[in-house]
């Protein structure tokens, strides 16, 4: 087909599709040549052609034609010839056409920037900040925990970059988390934190910590691992090593993480392993749980990282008084190790530091006291570990944690003991891994609905001393709940009319439900993704407390223990918490805190629970209290 040359009106077409396309700008340039044209042509016109002779200056006649274009009304006093009068005329229709245009296009710009603004698409320039790339229902108790670390800062600022509208996640936020009087600025941002470009607009090269949050859906370890390739692998990432949070579902990718992670501090949390430990031990020991989550609150007493050089020469032991309002957990020691209480011998040598439990950073500090008010004749020690007896468990319901949680039982209880799960036909594959590695555990698999009268009437629950009721994995969040409180009722029910006490551990996904669950008066709730939130949170403010969750729930290291008090001192009358401490010392462990049975029903009294309590005040403990130990055993 021959060669067709455009006609004029295409290429005039064309032209003018190629200046539009320069957006805003060229318009705008465009209307004040046009406006210029007119103002000329028309001066021109009337100095050189009108039929009266020109009363001012060519200057003067381009002024007042200007005016004209610019006001409509000036027209209206116009005098002179029809030429002059039609010239006058031309000039301020072209100036309504003109002004009338700029508006539109200057209002279109101004929506198509605000628009840009509430996708939340712009640069942040900030620094030392707080970087959340993601989006889930872990994100409200971070934020809030988050607020609550910064509330003795000057300037603080936490950005989130996640693919959700800017807009939502304002009204999110400001719904679901309750916002105290504080400094800290949370700016939110659109984009994917995948995508290197969307990256950017949160400046993470220049935040002091980055929290990852996977999605509540799809492939979370893959997730995880993309975004923080996005960010160690970036061309623009700064020579310094990122400190990064997240959390994974597979142990198995833990080497992948190192792998793409050898510049980098990334500490990543093992969601069901860490749930599945938590669970284990405080189905053991009631009351954990509570202790737990005050640990790992910004809310009161955290743990806090104290340089401990000017105690040089001193031994850990004496270290635990010498703090009368902080309570001594452990040592960062100088060669880098991290041990949660060490033996009371070890030194402090320059450049150890010390964990300590406070209200905040600047509350540990030294008291100076030469002398401890000891009260020696009230301490009576029993140090001797009991062999514990044979126990029996039963695990309703299955998920991601339960082969975790068998492991963990197996570890801790003696030989003899025995362990019932129930559940549905398709946990039976797992189960059976998670059977034959028992070596004084002996497992057995039923079955069942948990939710089922007849099926826990069956059981006979009572014949258990420890209850463990999961979540089901399979069902969304509210459904799986339900389940739970369901199960719960049923339970609290059976024991009422058997009279005969066991503990029941439960575990919750939402936050929310669990006052709903406080009727059924569980012994202890697992709210699972809060307390893998809160300890997220803590782990961006403070790297080194990652080396002290990895003790704290390792069968091997020093655990959190709840003693009889009577085990080290007399109950008939009060006692300073000195005594507690020093008594506590004697048998190579740590006492953190205290609690009283008389409260452990009482949620407005933290169920009892003190930790670190100011050491000069004097409590009058009775049979049931118990005083809170880092401890081997």
């Amino acid at each position: 087909m021959p060669y067709k040359r455009p006609t004029l009106r295409q290429r005039t077409h064309y032209l003018w599709d190629r200046f539009m396309s320069f957006g805003t700008p060229a318009l705008v340039s465009g209307l004040f040549v046009l406006s210029g044209v007119i103002i000329i042509i028309a001066a021109t016109y009337i100095y050189f052609y009108s039929a009266d002779p020109p009363e001012h200056t060519f200057g003067k006649i381009l002024w007042d034609s200007l005016m004209r274009t610019l006001d409509p009304g000036t027209m209206g006093g116009d005098t002179g010839s029809n030429d002059y009068l039609g010239a006058m005329l031309f000039v301020t229709m072209g100036g309504i056409f003109i002004v009338s245009a700029l508006i539109g296009v200057l209002s279109n710009e101004l929506d198509q920037q605000l628009e840009h603004l509430r996708k939340g698409r712009s640069m942040v320039i900030e620094k030392d900040h707080t970087v959340i790339l993601g989006w889930s229902p872990q994100i409200h108790t971070i934020l809030s925990e988050l607020i609550t670390a910064n509330e003795n800062q000057k300037r603080a600022r936490i950005v989130v970059l996640a693919e959700k509208d800017k807009l939502d996640m304002e009204d999110e936020f400001n719904a679901r988390v309750k916002k105290k009087r504080s400094k800290t600025r949370v700016i939110f941002r659109s984009g994917s934190p995948v995508d290197l470009t969307d990256l950017e607009i949160v400046n993470p090269h220049r935040a002091r910590s980055i929290i990852i949050l996977p999605p509540d859906h799809g492939d979370e370890d893959a997730y995880v691992i993309k975004v923080i390739l996005a960010i160690t692998n970036n061309p623009n990432r700064h020579k310094k090593a990122y400190h990064i949070v997240t959390q994974l579902v597979d142990e198995k990718n833990l080497g992948v993480l190192k792998t793409i992670s050898r510049r980098d501090k990334v500490q990543p949390i093992l969601t069901s392993d860490m749930i599945a430990r938590i669970m284990t031990q405080t189905s053991r020991q009631s009351g954990l749980s509570i202790i737990y989550t005050q640990l790992f609150e910004f809310e009161g007493d955290e743990i806090y990282l104290e340089d401990a050089s000017a105690l040089a020469g001193k031994t850990y032991g004496d270290l635990l008084n010498a703090y009368e309002k902080s309570a001594v957990a452990g040592l960062h020691q100088a060669n880098g190790n991290v041990v949660m209480n060490p033996l009371m011998g070890t030194p402090i040598t320059s450049g150890d530091q010390v964990f300590a439990i406070s209200k905040d950073d600047d509350t540990v500090a030294t008291s100076g006291l030469q002398a401890f008010p000891i009260e020696e004749r009230q301490i009576q020690i029993n140090c001797e570990a009991v062999e514990p007896p044979a126990e029996k468990a039963l695990i309703l319901g299955w998920n991601r944690s339960a082969p975790t949680i068998l492991c963990e039982l197996n570890n801790y209880v003696a030989e003899g003991s025995t362990a019932l799960v129930v559940a549905s036909q398709d946990a039976k594959k797992d189960f059976k891994k998670c059977a034959a590695a028992a070596d004084h555990l002996d497992i057995d698999f039923l079955v069942g609905d948990p939710t089922s009268r007849q099926l826990l009437d069956e059981l006979e629950t009572e014949k258990y001393e420890h209850i463990i009721v999961l979540s089901c994995g399979d069902l969304p969040i509210q459904d799986a709940d339900a389940n739970t409180l369901v199960t719960l009722l049923h339970l609290r029910d059976i024991a009422e009319h058997s009279e005969i006490p066991y503990s029941i551990v439960s575990e919750m996904l939402d936050l929310r439900n669990r006052q709903l669950a406080e009727v059924a008066q569980v012994n202890d709730f697992i709210v699972s993704d809060h307390l893998i939130s809160l300890m997220m949170a803590q782990l961006s403010e403070n790297e080194h407390l990652y080396d002290v969750f990895t003790d704290i729930f390792n069968a091997d290291g020093s655990e959190i223990y709840l003693k009889p008090i009577s085990d080290y001192v007399t109950i008939d009358q009060p006692v300073n918490f000195y005594t507690l401490v020093e008594a506590a010392r004697r048998c190579n462990q740590t006492a953190i805190g205290y609690r009283l049975s008389a409260n452990a029903n009482n949620a407005e009294e933290n169920y009892g629970v003190h930790i670190n309590p100011h050491k000069a005040e004097t409590v009058h403990f009775k049979n049931g209290d118990k005083l809170i130990v880092l401890s081997e055993i």
